[in-house]
């Protein structure tokens, strides 16, 4: 495709919002544009406003929960169209029901479950969306919201209740490297935090939106995204009230309690409103569905003080100190979680993946005690020693810049055949400091610099080109810092 201009209609702060055509790319059947119901005058867009900076879309939305969605789905439409089809293609190629099996999920066992403040943001997406010409509804927005959760825990778990003989296996999946440290092992003593997100390039190509939310109740957030999510869901993000928040998902888990409630909900709403470590714990536990399991990395630059919390269903374990680190790369530590929730998740097997990644973020967490901060964190994230075959860079499926499709081994811990295209999609990293002025560094596409060109990779391994329509290059862009509040560049 060129690289066609266009120039969308939205001018908010004087910025006039121009994108490529092949940044947006919209797949040959995507619903033709219709004229908005909305223009840049409607009183709901008012404050709201996006750019583009280093690879990244950068989007503020402010008001009411019904004002935030509106401007979410208005601003982001051409994006969010775009990634539901990514969405769609992946969730029903996986688990080979259809997106209308998604749909009444969505409708009959989330919404049901959905604070009414995060009921109103959905349905806001949704009439932004459409009113900027995208044809879809709340439920397609929820099921989106869903697409961690639903293919990879509701569905296993719906199976094994329905006894379905000839389901395709799933598994949990276990992406992302991520540390937190404080007090001796970094640099001022204060926190930093790192996270670099592991998925599909299919999805994580799609997954460069900043978030500034400014909303009416509770605190200011700053988080990356994906389009017409309302949490980070690969979970990077911090508040105005010095939290400090990541996670890498646990391997091979296995729960869902129908009557809990979404875990997109659960993460958005701890964000928003805890102003302390014990609040983010409380709050992301209530009514925990199982859904989209994940060890969360905490801090507070009040105290700087850190936590790890093991969220499974049954067990959800908790340690803190203020002088210390965690590491995490999708290794359960809990023995009796591991026993009682994982499908036999294996922490000796020194070739796994999340093994091997747990052992080089030990190895560099002791080098660089005492001199941690966000360089240090950036080259965390961007490491390709592989800690089980060899001493030599290799960018595989074991190192902490992720790079599956190098790997004739796959991760079968989660179902990823030989050469995957999956990995190391974009890193974030912060530290006391910055946060205090919310503020932190990303990088689009692998952290570590490299491109992932789609039709070289398609040539090569044509058993994935059911990807085809959809799978496009991952360039990586700079390392880029971004800030609450902040406007396009001059």
């Amino acid at each position: 495709m060129s690289n066609r201009l266009i120039f969308s209609p939205l001018l908010h702060f004087g910025i006039a919002v121009v994108v490529f055509a092949s940044s947006i790319a919209q797949p040959a059947f995507a619903s033709p544009a219709k004229p908005a119901a909305a223009s840049p005058s409607d009183p709901r867009l008012e404050n709201s406003y996006r750019f583009q900076q280093g690879g990244w879309t950068y989007v503020h939305l402010e008001g009411s929960p019904s004002d935030i969605g509106f401007q979410h789905g208005y601003l982001l439409a051409p994006e969010i169209a775009d990634a539901l089809e990514a969405v769609k293609l992946s969730d029903t190629h996986q688990t080979q029901r259809d997106w209308e099996f998604f749909r009444k999920t969505a409708r009959e066992m989330l919404w049901p479950h959905i604070d009414a403040e995060y009921q109103q943001e959905l349905q806001g997406i949704a009439d932004g969306a459409k009113a900027h010409g995208v044809d879809l509804d709340v439920y397609d927005i929820v099921a989106l919201n869903a697409f961690e959760e639903v293919p990879d825990y509701y569905v296993p778990w719906l199976n094994k209740r329905e006894k379905q003989a000839k389901a395709p296996k799933l598994a949990a999946p276990g992406n992302c490297s991520a540390f937190i440290a404080t007090g001796a092992y970094t640099k001022d003593h204060q926190i930093v935090i790192a996270h670099n997100n592991w998925t599909s390039y299919l999805q994580g190509e799609r997954w460069v939106i900043i978030f500034d939310i400014l909303p009416l109740h509770g605190q200011r957030i700053l988080m990356d995204g994906f389009p017409g999510v309302i949490t980070s869901d690969d979970d990077f993000g911090l508040n105005a009230a010095g939290i400090m928040i990541t996670e890498t998902t646990i391997t091979q888990f296995e729960g869902w309690d129908p009557n809990g409630k979404p875990e997109f909900v659960r993460s958005r709403k701890a964000l928003q409103y805890a102003k302390s470590i014990d609040d983010y714990v409380r709050i992301i536990k209530e009514g925990n569905n199982g859904g989209y399991a994940n060890d969360w990395l905490i801090g507070d630059r009040k105290t700087g003080e850190i936590a790890y919390l093991e969220l499974g269903l049954k067990n959800t374990p908790l340690w803190r100190t203020k002088d210390g680190y965690f590491v995490s790369s999708n290794f359960a530590r809990d023995p009796k979680l591991i026993r009682e929730e994982t499908s036999g998740f294996d922490p000796n097997d020194r070739s796994s993946s999340m093994n091997a990644r747990h052992a080089r973020a030990e190895e560099l967490m002791k080098q660089a005690k005492g001199k941690i901060d966000v360089e240090v964190a950036q080259q965390f994230l961007s490491d390709h020693e592989d800690s089980f075959q060899s001493d030599k860079p290799q960018p595989n499926e074991r190192s902490l810049c992720g790079h599956a499709d190098n790997s004739p081994r796959g991760v079968k811990e989660w179902e990823w055949n030989p050469y995957n295209p999956g990995g190391a999609v974009q890193g974030k990293a912060t530290d006391s400091k910055m946060a205090a002025n919310m503020s932190f560094v990303a990088r689009a596409g692998h952290p570590c610099g490299a491109d992932f060109l789609a039709a070289d990779f398609l040539e090569r391994h044509p058993e994935y080109s059911w990807q085809k329509p959809l799978l496009r290059d991952m360039k990586a862009g700079p390392w880029t810092t971004f800030q609450a509040g902040q406007k396009a560049s001059p």
